[in-house]
């Protein structure tokens, strides 16, 4: 098919039309839509692929311009960019050169005026340079209205020099004329003082003479002083995503997954790899940044021989008949599990006071991310300074309480009567915790130190749930919740996140509890690190990884769990969750599955043995032979219209929601988190921005007090000393939380702050007055 003919390319012109690139052995020279603007020369794939996705751009005003044959040129900047390019008939080629050469010809002259003049360099974007170029127009203007003053002192001078002299000559005649004493003394005083003020008006004039020349001096060194640390700003910003791109590469490359076969049946997809001495390496690469492995199970399961479903009980697997989840009989929460949804269990209570079911729709405020947090890189995320427009409208606190999001799966495992039955839920609730996040990149508020949440769903849930912030730097959270229904729940997490470049990893520290009180059960399990990647390019998406073992203390029962971080060429499913339960001798007895965002499976294992190695690790697979999968969880769909509400959950879009009686320092009375909900967004910073500094002010004066109580002590430890008097204890922490104490914890031994008691009873009696004024 014959394109149409383009016209001749004049200097200034857009120049665009199709060109055969090639891009490797494999594939040979591939067809490309091209783009000369600007003195930058672009492809893509498609001309509809212009407003999205551009493929690569070379400078021409560094690039060198080669002809091969008839058809053939090669353009390239010395070794980073090389295009083997080829036109579809000599006179198209012809016209590509003309173009480039004129192009190129512009690019270096205009390259040259920006260093004479300090603008911006060669490959910024015209608005950019045009606003430098209107800052060292006013840099000019200012000199010439400083030369103008200069030549109007000059002038001035010059009349005050003719003058004086007139007046000198004209006293000098005086001088000679006989006249008293007294008259020639004054008459030289006079005389005297002209003189002096025309060397001062000499002196005044030289001085401004001087800075002007100074001034004309230093201009052009400024100005190239500032250009450079412009240029070296751009090319480090171009090193650090140049950088990352290549990490990402690494990574596949040390993974053994740089080119697989799946990718090369692809006819879709062009090939990574180049031949030497043509192409480009990276050619057509995709924005996004994704692990390139495959994740290697552990582990494999299989369906067990049908014998075993026909069984009343089995010992292969070491569970007893009483359980009964997966033979013939059923237990007690086998019709809540998954064989009878609709039972009453299953179905949550309709509430007695009627909840939000929607918020005020979300702004569509643009705000480019990678200008804040490129000058974050290796910063803690807690001492950032963030506008509202990269936070959702509720705390770090009220993040904390959506754990409880599915808090009937807490529920049914304190009614189970096997303490493995029971593990298989508590699994299930910590993988639930996380599926509201899939698309929940908006970063909580970070809670002021004080702050509190409570959650009170005794009558809709029978849990009552308070959190309150009890360090904030290094930012910790503590959190207690107490059940009707059977057991208890509690945590302190502190956040530690870091910001690596390319992706953001949020890493949370600190140990979850949870007590059923029936069987005096005591689980224990830490929370896997969440990645937000694609920060430079792309589209944010969140990620987990990791590994959990939920520990029972009282029975030595485990379970297993492993987030496996996504991959662009597994062929498994993406988000997936698996686990083993064993028995505190390491026997087998569950196998769960999954995916964090979805819904989490558990079966029976009827039997195990050793299966094929491994041939990444060279180790052996365990095969375990179990019965059909029992669902544990699902995950309830998000409310209509959740892509408007920063995809809320139900419960998320209750949590913010004014409520009578709570504590003064509760996360809902906290005006700029308010007013980010109601979509003013400028009012919300400028509150922020109050809040932040008041609680800087307040912790400046907590220092200055300990620093004090300290002097004190060491003055009481002088008179001890002297008297043998017992001292007085003096508080050593700058904070002390208000609900929790902190000591040691009797199961894990950690420091870390428990729930003391008194919140509700002081929410009964109405008596906020011990709170701090924090907002």
């Amino acid at each position: 098919m014959s394109e149409p003919k383009a016209p001749t390319p004049t200097p200034g012109d857009t120049y665009k039309g199709w060109l055969f690139k090639w891009t490797n052995y494999i594939k040979g020279y591939q067809r490309r839509w091209f783009v000369l603007s600007n003195g930058l020369l672009s492809y893509y794939r498609t001309q509809a692929e212009m407003g999205h996705t551009c493929r690569g751009t070379i400078n021409l005003a560094t690039a060198n311009i080669a002809v091969e044959d008839s058809c053939n040129f090669v353009i390239s900047n010395g070794g980073a960019q090389t295009y083997h390019l080829k036109a579809s008939s000599e006179v198209e080629r012809q016209r590509w050169i003309t173009a480039l050469e004129l192009a190129k010809a512009k690019a270096v002259r205009m390259q040259a005026e920006s260093d004479d003049s300090g603008d911006e360099c060669s490959t910024s974007p015209p608005s950019g340079g045009q606003g430098i170029g209107a800052r060292n127009s006013e840099v000019q203007s200012t000199l010439r209205t400083l030369g103008s003053k200069v030549e109007d002192l000059s002038t001035c001078n010059d009349l005050i020099a003719k003058h004086g002299s007139a007046l000198q000559r004209s006293l000098s005649e005086l001088e000679g004329v006989k006249l008293g004493g007294d008259t020639s003394d004054k008459i030289r005083q006079v005389t005297e003082r002209a003189t002096l003020f025309r060397i001062t008006s000499n002196a005044m004039i030289n001085a401004c003479r001087d800075f002007l020349a100074l001034a004309q001096a230093h201009s052009k060194r400024w100005q190239k002083a500032l250009q450079a640390e412009r240029e070296q700003r751009v090319r480090l910003e171009e090193t650090l995503e140049q950088l990352a791109k290549q990490h990402n590469h690494l990574e596949r490359a040390f993974r053994g997954a740089t080119v697989l076969p799946a990718s090369q049946s692809n006819p879709t997809a062009d090939s990574k790899g180049s031949g030497p001495g043509k192409g480009d390496a990276s050619d057509d690469d995709e924005n996004e940044f994704f692990d390139a492995c495959e994740d290697v199970q552990e582990f494999i399961t299989i369906p067990a021989d049908p014998k075993y479903h026909r069984r009343s009980g089995s010992n292969v697997s070491g569970i007893s008949s009483e359980i009964g989840m997966d033979d013939g009989t059923t237990s007690l929460d086998e019709q809540s599990l998954a064989s009878n949804p609709e039972s009453p269990q299953s179905q949550e209570v309709e509430p007695v006071r009627k909840r939000r079911a929607r918020i005020p729709d979300k702004p569509n405020y643009s705000l480019n991310l990678w200008s804040i947090m490129k000058n974050c890189i290796g910063k803690e995320l807690s001492k950032i300074p963030m506008p509202v427009n990269f936070n959702e409208p509720i705390s770090m606190l009220q993040r904390l309480s959506e754990d409880l999001e599915y808090s009937e799966l807490l529920d049914r495992a304190a009614k189970c009567q096997s303490s493995l039955e029971q593990m298989c839920y508590v699994a299930a609730f910590t993988v639930s915790s996380y599926s509201t996040t899939v698309h929940r990149t908006g970063k909580p508020f970070n809670p002021l130190l004080g702050e509190t949440f409570e959650l009170d769903r005794l009558q809709e849930s029978g849990y009552r749930s308070l959190c309150e912030q009890v360090s904030h730097h290094p930012p910790a959270a503590a959190h207690h919740v107490i059940s009707e229904r059977g057991w208890t729940l509690r945590q302190e997490i502190t956040v530690a996140s870091k910001f690596r470049g390319k992706y953001l990893s949020i890493m949370p520290l600190g140990t979850i509890h949870c007590i059923f009180e029936k069987s005096n059960n005591h689980y224990t399990w830490k929370k896997v690190t969440t990645t937000v990647h694609n920060i430079i390019v792309g589209k944010l998406w969140i990620d987990q990884s990791g590994e959990i073992d939920v520990i029972n203390h009282r029975t030595g029962d485990r379970c297993h769990l492993k987030f496996a971080p996504y991959s662009y060429f597994s062929r498994d499913v993406a988000r997936k969750v698996t686990g083993v339960v064993t028995d505190k001798d390491g026997k087998a007895h569950y196998v769960l599955s999954g995916t964090w965002d979805e819904k989490m499976e558990c079966s029976r294992v009827m039997q195990s043995s050793r299966g094929g190695e491994n041939g990444m690790e060279g180790r052996q697979k365990t095969v375990y032979q179990t019965l059909k999968p029992r669902e544990l969880w699902r995950k309830t769909p998000l409310p209509e219209g959740a892509e408007t509400m920063y995809y809320f959950s139900s419960l998320a879009l209750t949590l913010n929601e004014s409520e009578e009686g709570v504590a003064p320092t509760d996360s809902r009375r906290r005006p700029d988190q308010r007013l980010m909900e109601q979509g003013m967004w400028d009012e919300a910073n400028a509150e922020k921005q109050r809040l932040e500094e008041k609680q800087r002010s307040v912790r400046r004066e907590r220092e200055r007090e300990a620093a004090r109580l300290a002097n004190t002590a060491e003055e009481a430890v002088i008179e001890d000393t002297i008297t043998d008097s017992p001292l007085k204890s003096v508080p050593q922490d700058n904070y002390k939380a208000l609900w929790f104490e902190h000591r040691e914890d009797p199961v894990t031994g950690e420091p870390t702050h428990i729930y003391k008691g008194g919140y509700w009873e002081t929410k009964e009696q109405g008596h906020w007055d011990i709170c701090p004024d924090i907002f």
